[in-house]
């Protein structure tokens, strides 16, 4: 079977961003599971994982505008503390997640530490980067009504949501 909108894909994954370990999936020993075509991936991923089947691996180089976009110049907001969970601990520099009025979360890198409030870049940190992805494809089967209703896939194991 191959990967496609509305299949299931299990994969491992290792991230490389300048020659750099950023993230990978075998530190954790568990696949990534995703339900394709629901928004869950970068685009440049997701399209490059489309029509693979299990066994298959690949090496994918995304542009930023098919991963986190451009850096846009004039994105840092001065922040309240209150929204940060460890703000006694931050410094210029470090990714964090700012907690939205909305609700959901964002990550932000920090660029000034003040007395109340925290300066912020909203640019994703990965924005402006090319991202380098090997992947190994473990399974691809077809969604469940149920995962294609909640967007997401539900791996073996756990719980529906």
């Amino acid at each position: 079977m191959k990967a496609g909108k509305d299949k299931v894909i299990a994969f491992h994954y290792t991230l490389t961003v300048d020659g750099e370990k950023v993230e990978s999936s075998h530190e954790g020993g568990q696949p990534l599971w995703i339900l394709l075509g629901h928004g869950q991936l970068i685009p440049g991923l997701e399209k490059a994982l489309e029509d693979h089947g299990a066994g298959d691996t690949l090496q994918v180089e995304i542009a930023p505008a098919e991963g986190y976009g451009e850096r846009q110049e004039g994105q840092i907001q001065r922040v309240p503390k209150k929204y940060f969970q460890e703000a006694r601990h931050l410094k210029p520099g470090m990714v964090t997640v700012l907690a939205l009025k909305q609700g959901g979360q964002r990550a932000v890198t920090v660029h000034k530490v003040g007395m109340s409030t925290v300066d912020v870049d909203l640019n994703h940190p990965m924005a402006g980067k090319t991202l380098n992805f090997d992947v190994a494809v473990q399974e691809v089967r077809d969604a469940t009504e149920e995962e294609i209703q909640h967007g997401h896939a539900h791996p073996p194991g756990a719980e529906a949501h």
